[in-house]
């Protein structure tokens, strides 16, 4: 219990600090320095280079053992569990939501594991944290990319295939998991870009975050009952939940606390991009976003220290 309160300020402390530099990305964009249209080209950015580059990094980083292979086995498969039990109970929810409902599930099922997960995930635990935490962002992308355009575009819903291995967790991993496995120290003239590379995941992400917000009611997002009810679910009850089984079945120490800060992730990102994509209200999808990240700094840290109490 001791430690338990002890951490409390040292989470709040580093959730805190990106939620700053989501404050600076919301004041950037109403004084017109970084615009939304500059926001969807870091998008692309953090996609397809800053988050591969992140995941790399931390393989490089780690020393291969068989405790760290099989925590990220495990990592993997806690995941794969988490993400299958959600897709069976989001569809029972929000049924009176009437054409809103496919994105409440969707953010209810989906947290932010890239964007705000790994940056957390390095500040409580370090390459390993970013390690472990890369096993959740490639389950999460296999998901958001099969069950998550599914659950979007009912209609076409066919599976992309293509994106399964064509992603930032899967090209992340691919590249990564072999330098680990056999132990390949790549020189400083490739390694210390990819560093550097990764390095500004947390301060274009959270940018990110701030111009999202800028465009959004904020007032209007405290008015939908289903917000209150995502945010519930998505930042206590998944959370507390899952970290309780994983102490039960004996998960500890670094592992369940990278665990612990993807569990406690608020709604994903990818509900606002899923929704434009899909023909859904992206306004909706951005509040619902908004709130459940904005609500985070107060559930995370506590979801963080439960974690490192019990770990």
């Amino acid at each position: 219990m001791q430690l338990f309160l002890e951490y409390i300020p040292t989470a709040f402390v580093q959730v805190a600090t990106l939620a700053v530099l989501i404050v600076v990305g919301f004041t950037a964009d109403k004084a017109h320095i970084y615009s939304e249209k500059t926001a969807r080209a870091t998008n692309d950015l953090l996609f397809y280079i800053i988050t591969p580059s992140v995941i790399v990094n931390s393989f490089l980083n780690v020393e291969l053992t068989a405790e760290n292979g099989l925590g990220f086995l495990t990592a993997a498969a806690i995941a794969v569990v988490f993400h299958t039990l959600l897709s069976l109970i989001v569809p029972l929810l929000y049924r009176k939501a009437g054409k809103d409902q496919t994105v409440f599930r969707f953010g209810t099922m989906y947290g932010n594991v890239g964007y705000m997960g790994l940056p957390l995930a390095q500040a409580v635990a370090g390459d390993m944290g970013v390690f472990y935490a890369s096993a959740a962002v490639a389950v999460f992308n296999i998901f958001a990319f099969t069950h998550g355009v599914r659950l979007m575009d009912r209609e076409n819903g066919a599976m992309n295939w293509k994106k399964l291995i064509i992603n930032p967790g899967a090209i992340g991993i691919l590249i990564g998991l072999p330098l680990f496995l056999l132990n390949v120290k790549l020189p400083t003239v490739i390694a210390a870009p990819i560093g550097y590379l990764g390095s500004m995941n947390t301060p274009l992400a959270m940018l990110m975050l701030g111009t999202y917000l800028a465009h959004t009611d904020l007032p209007d997002m405290f008015k939908r009952k289903e917000n209150y009810l995502a945010a519930f679910l998505k930042l206590l009850v998944w959370p507390l939940v899952g970290i309780t089984a994983l102490y039960v079945i004996g998960i500890r120490s670094e592992l369940l606390l990278a665990c612990s800060v993807f569990l406690a992730a608020p709604t994903a990102t990818n509900t606002v991009m899923f929704s434009a994509k899909y023909g859904h209200d992206a306004g909706v999808a951005s509040k619902l976003c908004g709130f459940t990240t904005m609500l985070a700094i107060l559930t995370m840290p506590v979801c963080m220290a439960l974690a490192k109490a019990l770990g």
